[in-house]
């Protein structure tokens, strides 16, 4: 790279960067952090918003960016930068910078300045529109209009940190992006997926938003547009939860994606990872199809960030069996606490059945009841509670939900009837449970699976594609499970051997399944 411009040059580059630092911890100073989550604002650190301008590739002469949610500018400032430290510089840059919030938009016009002044030194032309404005409302409205629109947009990159909230079912956001057929639950599948639009074709796209998006039906209709309008060329993951916006408490995984607007070709994608910083530690060209998986008529995202992630990947897309395959079903535990609360027992008493919570689960099985715990131990069993129950019988349960402190994602016990000797039970709401019909397994199958599903390979597994602490039953689904007898000799051993340490379990995976040797 050549900064351009000499000495001065680089001088000015650096104090821009310094300057954009500055106004943004000065904003998260002057805005508290309680008003920046109501809006889902959180601010990019200089490095990262550095570290997502390197990723660019070759600029065309003429570019037009787009800087959706600007806040008080570091992304227009760290793309500037590159544009001037680059060796082949385009000839003029002109950004169109959105932001509604009045004290970021006062830091943004001063950063803009900045750009002005760098890109100057470098020869460069630089023109800066800042939209005081609604992005959405805008977007949509040059989409809809196109050349009649009264700002019709179209652009060559776009680089974004995009709001992080939830949009409402009814809200005036979720009807005008339903206008021109896009359907978003979220503040930034809504900002990426305006983006993608608004890109000529060729087009760079770079943003910095939340993994949660790569599986599940949630985001589906986003992942799908993502998926079929762009092709992936980088994804960057952040091994900690606070290495993106740990000054804003954001304990959100988030990765950064380099896309460009042209229909996917099977090429490869660089996978990078950063550990406890933004300097990747690993750094891999991934196949296309390891990245990009499909499965029960979806596509999900996966992220092996080592040659080893793949084969485990491709062991587990290997094993043989689908659950319809089984003939079993994953659903939701049917108690919702809240809305069955007069069912509720502290403690088991006459005409009450187990009431299973995740505090229950220890060493593979059921502890229960769990004396002095906050969580009630029993539900009563009566006509108006009878279809929150499941018959006796051996079930597989899983956590839907694990603490940020825990090692495990994939946390499963069995319920063991003949240690809890009650004609029903109740499943609440925080887990999901195996069964055949609604009614329970086979003791040998419970066993089998429960020890897969606590195996190291499995666990591994689903972090590749799950970037936070919910195993849903979707989740659960989209999973490829050994065959009925591999599971039952399984469960075989582990009816033995129960409790069982990681070691033992994962060495019986291994004897029994050929799984890939994995570090825990």
């Amino acid at each position: 790279m050549n900064a351009g411009g000499g000495v001065s040059g680089i001088a000015a580059m650096t104090n821009s960067i310094v300057q954009a630092e500055i106004r943004r911890h000065s904003t998260i100073v002057e805005l508290d952090r309680e008003e920046r989550s109501i809006h889902g604002q959180f601010m990019t650190p200089m490095n990262i918003a550095c570290l997502m301008a390197e990723m660019f590739n070759a600029f065309p002469s003429t570019l037009r960016v787009l800087d959706a949610g600007a806040g008080t500018g570091s992304l227009t400032a760290a793309f500037v930068k590159e544009c001037c430290s680059r060796i082949e510089k385009p000839d003029s840059v002109h950004c169109t910078a959105f932001e509604l919030n009045d004290v970021l938009v006062r830091y943004l016009e001063e950063t803009l300045r900045d750009c002005g002044t760098i890109a100057k030194q470098s020869d460069i032309s630089f023109v800066s529109d800042l939209r005081h404005k609604d992005f959405i409302k805008t977007a949509v409205d040059s989409l809809s209009n196109g050349l009649f629109s009264e700002c019709s947009l179209e652009f060559d990159a776009a680089i974004l940190n995009p709001p992080y909230k939830k949009i409402r079912a009814h809200s005036q956001e979720r009807h005008l992006l339903q206008s021109i057929g896009l359907d978003a639950t979220n503040l930034y599948a809504a900002f990426v997926a305006l983006s993608i639009r608004l890109l000529r074709p060729g087009g760079q796209l770079i943003a910095i938003i939340p993994r949660s998006f790569c599986n599940g039906p949630y985001f589906r209709p986003f992942r799908q547009q993502l998926l079929s309008e762009m092709t992936l060329k980088q994804i960057h993951v952040f091994d900690s939860r606070k290495d993106a916006f740990g000054d804003d408490g954001v304990l959100q995984e988030n990765i950064i994606i380099h896309a460009v607007k042209a229909k996917p070709n099977g090429e490869s994608i660089h996978i990078s990872l950063s550990k406890k910083g933004i300097n990747p530690i690993t750094s891999r060209i991934a196949s296309y199809k390891d990245v990009v998986r499909a499965s029960n008529g979806d596509k999900f995202i996966y992220l092996p960030t080592k040659s080893s992630d793949t084969a485990l990947t491709e062991w587990m897309f290997s094993l043989p069996s689908t659950l319809d395959d089984l003939g079993i079903t994953v659903s939701t535990g049917r108690v919702v606490d809240f809305r069955a609360k007069k069912y509720l027992c502290q403690n088991p008493e006459e005409k009450s059945v187990p009431l299973i919570y995740p505090c229950h689960f220890s060493s593979g099985l059921i502890k229960w009841p769990k004396q002095g715990g906050k969580k009630p131990n029993a539900i009563l069993d009566c006509t108006d509670s009878f279809s929150l129950l499941v018959p006796k019988g051996y079930y597989v349960l899983v956590k839907r939900f694990s603490s940020k402190e825990e090692k495990r994602r994939v946390v499963s016990v069995v319920y063991d009837p003949i240690r809890l000797d009650a004609v029903r039970v109740g499943i609440e709401n925080h887990i999901n449970y195996y069964h055949t019909g609604g009614c329970g397994l086979r003791r040998e199958f419970a066993f089998g699976l429960s020890l897969f599903l606590n195996s190291t390979p499995v666990d591994l597994f689903f972090r590749q594609f799950n970037g936070h602490t919910q195993v849903n039953a979707t989740d659960l689904r989209v999973f490829r499970y050994p065959n009925f007898a591999d599971i039952e000799q399984i469960g075989k051993i582990a009816i033995k051997k129960t409790p069982i340490s990681q070691y033992q379990i994962d060495e019986i995976i291994r004897d029994i399944l050929n799984s890939p040797s994995c570090d825990s």
